[in-house]
C-alpha cells in the first residue's frame, strides 16, 4: 500500500488502518502521547503503518517517520504494544529532533477494527470522536465525552477530534473556481453552489461537489454542521440576500462574503430589511480574507482560505 500525504487527518489515517485491516494486512496505530520542548504536531496526532511499510499521516516534519516505521513493524512482527521516546531523553541516541524536543509514542499493533471501523463512522457522520487507549493494549470509542486535552488518565490515553473541515463556496466566476481549486489542493474537499454553469462545469472536473442555483431562493444544498464554513464570492450581490438568510439560521462556524465596506454596508441594510437581527448579522465576516484589499482571484482565494482554516484551528483547538 502506498504512503498516504502527510497532510492526513485524523479521519484519513483511521480510514488508512480500517481498510489495511479489511484487505487482510497487518497494521498498527502510533499516536503521540507526549512532548517536551516544541514539536511540529500536538499531542494526539495519530499515524497508521502496515507491516509492508505503507503508512498515512506524519507525526514530526519527517525527522523520525522512519523509524516510526521501523518501529511500528517491530510492534506488528511482536503482536504487543509498547511505548517508545525519541529525541531528547531518548535511548536512541542516533535519532534527534533539530528542534531539540522529545515526542512519546504509543504502538497498537492489531487495533480492533470493528472499533476503527466506528471511529471512522463516528467522523464521517461529522460527530466529534474520543478514543480510549490502553497502555498496555485495548482501543475504545468514548461517546459523549466533553473535548478535553488529550492526555494521560491513569493507564489510559484520551485524544479528541473533530470532523474535518466542510467548506461550501458559494458564488460565481474566477474566484469561486479558485477558491475551489485551492481548497481541494489542501486536502479540504469543496461543494460549490453557483448560477454559473462554466465555473461548475471546472469545478466538477476538478473533483469538487458542484450544484447549479437556478433562481434567488434559499438552496436545499446549503447545509451545514458546527464544523463547516462557507464563503459567498459574488460580484452581483442580488445572489446574496436569501442565501445568506438562510446561512445565518444554521451553526456553521464561519460565514465570510467578499466585497468593500461600502458593499457590505449595503448587504447588511438589505437583511435588516429582512427582518434579521443585528446578533445574526455581526456572524457574517466582511470585508473577506487576511490578505487586505486582495483583487486578482488566487490572492483573494488564498487570503479567504487561509481565514477560515485559522477559524477552524483555533475553533477545534485542544489545549
Amino acid at each position: 500500500m502506498l504512503a498516504a500525504a502527510d497532510a492526513a487527518t485524523p479521519l484519513d489515517v483511521l480510514r488508512f488502518v480500517m481498510e489495511a485491516g479489511r484487505s487482510g494486512q497487518q497494521v498498527a496505530l502510533a499516536t503521540i502521547t507526549g512532548l517536551t520542548g516544541s514539536s511540529s504536531r500536538p499531542i494526539g496526532t495519530l499515524m497508521g503503518v502496515t507491516a509492508d511499510g505503507g503508512f498515512a499521516g506524519s507525526l514530526s516534519g519527517g525527522c523520525i517517520e522512519a523509524a516510526v516505521v521501523a518501529e511500528a513493524r517491530e510492534a506488528i512482527r511482536c503482536g504487543q504494544p509498547r511505548q517508545v521516546r525519541y529525541g531528547a531523553g531518548s535511548p536512541y541516541i542516533d535519532i534527534r529532533l533539530p528542534c531539540g524536543g522529545g515526542v512519546d509514542l504509543l504502538f497498537h499493533p492489531a487495533p480492533d477494527p470493528d472499533v476503527v471501523g466506528q471511529a471512522v463512522a463516528c467522523l464521517e457522520e461529522r460527530h466529534p470522536l474520543a478514543l480510549a487507549q490502553g497502555r498496555s493494549g485495548g482501543l475504545d470509542v468514548l461517546p459523549g465525552l466533553v473535548r478535553q486535552a488529550p492526555g494521560w488518565r491513569g493507564e489510559t490515553f484520551l485524544s479528541w477530534y473533530a470532523p474535518p473541515l466542510e467548506l461550501v463556496v458559494v458564488g460565481h466566476g474566477a474566484e469561486s473556481l479558485a477558491l475551489v481549486r485551492l481548497a481541494l489542493s489542501s486536502g479540504t474537499a469543496p461543494t460549490l453552489l453557483s448560477p454559473d454553469e462554466r465555473v461548475l462545469t471546472l469545478a466538477t472536473a476538478l473533483g469538487a461537489r458542484a450544484n447549479p442555483l437556478r433562481n434567488l431562493r434559499p438552496s436545499p444544498h446549503l447545509l451545514a454542521d458546527p464544523w463547516s464554513a462557507v464563503v459567498f464570492l459574488f460580484h452581483d450581490h442580488a445572489w446574496e440576500s436569501s442565501l445568506l438568510e438562510q446561512a445565518l439560521t444554521q451553526p456553521w462556524f464561519f460565514i465570510g462574503a467578499m466585497g468593500s465596506r461600502r458593499a457590505h454596508a449595503h448587504r447588511l441594510a438589505t437583511l435588516r430589511e429582512c427582518g434579521l437581527p443585528e446578533e445574526a448579522l455581526a456572524r457574517i465576516v466582511a470585508p473577506l480574507g487576511l490578505i487586505p484589499s486582495a483583487r486578482d482571484p488566487v490572492t483573494m482565494a488564498l487570503s479567504a482560505l487561509a481565514q477560515v482554516v485559522d477559524g477552524y484551528r483555533q475553533m477545534t483547538a485542544v489545549t
